[in-house]
């Protein structure tokens, strides 16, 4: 059976503050590891930036179903990676086969990171994302694997599992392959403020009310049965696929349905987002396929049926191929 000891050394290496647990060079379950990859979990418990590794014990020490440990690392709020087992561990259960992992022992086919948050209510932070890109793709270089090895729970497991929620993992892998080969994926941000990028009629108004804001300020607008586009302009460096995401401030008044326009190669596509909830964080909108040119690209229209102000705060797109 192989270990992976060298783990703390390339993590650092790497850029990734690294905290090793006890002897985790030896604790590990008996059985096959040979990794050719890397998976990505969540934990399912909420952490905090005051309790920001809740499921710490649990994935060293195990449940009464499940022994521990369950994972070779944890990434806390903070983006931390505590180190919990070089060897075997009961993460990833039996693999149904994804990309090049093929079908067979999960845990002895892949290295495990289980990000601690929940999942459901609560999307895992901007440190432990880039701290869990740094770290696979640090990984898959010792391996000697490509990024197409790096994984999502859900996509491997043959019961159903949803993890890691909230994160494209095209997306995710596109940047691991980014960083392995020295750069970084594309991205571009127009925030409502950005000079030239940005363009609404009057009934825009602005406001700096939420602290959950991207930037300055933001526009809002009521509600009516007419489109009036707040539109994001985005100069598209080439035709391909590319995730959208949005940033909202949230509040009990504003729109639960509000409308966000794509315009893709096919034509527009709308998506509407839940206003009242989990505002001040990137929120996916989905991958699109997008054509090449500098041109209104995203835009956000009053006309919906839900109740509640209309938000135009800032957008995102990330090059996925």
């Amino acid at each position: 059976m192989a270990t992976v000891g060298w783990l703390a050394d390339v993590l650092r290496s790497a850029g990734v503050q690294v905290v090793e647990e006890g002897d985790w060079r030896n604790r590990m379950r008996p059985g096959d590891f040979d990794p050719i990859g890397v998976l990505w979990h969540h934990t399912a418990a909420t952490s905090s930036a005051t309790n920001p590794h809740p499921a710490l014990g649990i994935c060293i020490n195990g449940r009464s179903d499940l022994p521990g440990p369950l994972c070779q690392a944890l990434v806390d709020y903070h983006g931390v990676f505590h180190l919990i087992s070089a060897g075997r561990a009961n993460h990833a259960g039996t693999s149904g086969g994804s990309g090049p992992i093929p079908a067979g022992d999960g845990n002895a086919l892949m290295i495990g990171w289980e990000i601690d948050y929940n999942g459901v209510s609560q999307e895992m932070t901007a440190a432990q994302y880039a701290a869990s890109l740094r770290a696979t793709a640090a990984v898959l270089t010792r391996l000697g694997r490509d990024a197409s090895h790096a994984r999502g729970h859900r996509e491997t497991s043959t019961t159903g599992k949803i993890d890691p929620s909230f994160i494209d993992l095209d997306v995710m892998r596109a940047e691991v392959a980014a960083r392995m080969s020295g750069g970084t994926a594309w991205s571009t941000i127009v925030d409502n403020a950005t000079a030239g990028r940005f363009t609404a009629s009057a009934n825009w108004r602005v406001s700096t009310y939420s602290g959950q804001r991207y930037g300055a300020d933001y526009r809002y607008a009521d509600p009516v049965a007419s489109s009036d586009v707040a539109w994001y302009r985005v100069n598209v460096p080439a035709t391909g696929t590319y995730r959208v995401d949005a940033w909202w401030p949230a509040n009990a008044g504003y729109n639960n349905a509000t409308p966000y326009l794509v315009a893709t190669t096919t034509g527009n596509k709308t998506v509407y987002a839940d206003q009242r909830a989990t505002g001040g964080q990137w929120r996916a909108l989905g991958t699109f396929a997008l054509p090449a040119g500098d041109a209104n690209r995203v835009g956000v229209s009053r006309w919906t049926t839900g109740t509640g102000l209309v938000i135009a705060d800032a957008i995102r797109l990330t090059r996925v191929s």
